[in-house]
């Protein structure tokens, strides 16, 4: 069974907008469904809002592309209106990222931010980065197996 596997926005938005960048692997992870990414009402209303940054000068119809090679592969979670009792992250922005992990009992949550990170030992699921993740594929063959 593939990990269901909670991505940050700065990781999603890396991986659909630079193709050749060094997380264009993450769509084929989860295009060939080796991972499961995990999303909610909040983690994509703000994928929707920096896809719309204009320095990223996309037009609508290429906003919808990226959408498109990503959401249809994601499980879309909801979680409570009141979340439980969870640590806080620094950054209160980045709150949802573990709330959606905690309420999806994902396996995993990869992000390269700083604020969540720190909290890797204060949670039920692992918390690991881009890279970690890679090396997991590379040295296990499995996502779930981090060293």
């Amino acid at each position: 069974m593939s990990p269901r596997v909670v991505f940050d926005t700065n990781t999603v938005v890396s991986a659909l907008l630079f193709p050749t960048g060094s997380l264009a692997w993450l769509r084929q992870s989860w295009h060939g469904r080796t991972v499961i990414p995990l999303a909610n009402k909040a983690t994509m209303q703000e994928l929707c809002r920096v896809l719309s940054y204009p320095k990223f000068t996309l037009a609508a119809a290429d906003r919808e592309e990226l959408l498109g090679d990503y959401l249809p592969f994601a499980e879309l979670v909801t979680t409570p209106a009141r979340p439980p009792a969870l640590p806080q992250c620094r950054d209160p922005n980045d709150q949802k990222f573990i709330e959606l992990a905690f309420s999806a009992q994902a396996d995993m949550l990869v992000t390269g931010d700083k604020d969540l990170l720190v909290l890797a030992n204060k949670v039920k699921f692992r918390i690991c980065t881009p890279a970690e993740l890679l090396i997991a594929f590379a040295t296990t063959g499995r996502p779930d197996r981090l060293g």
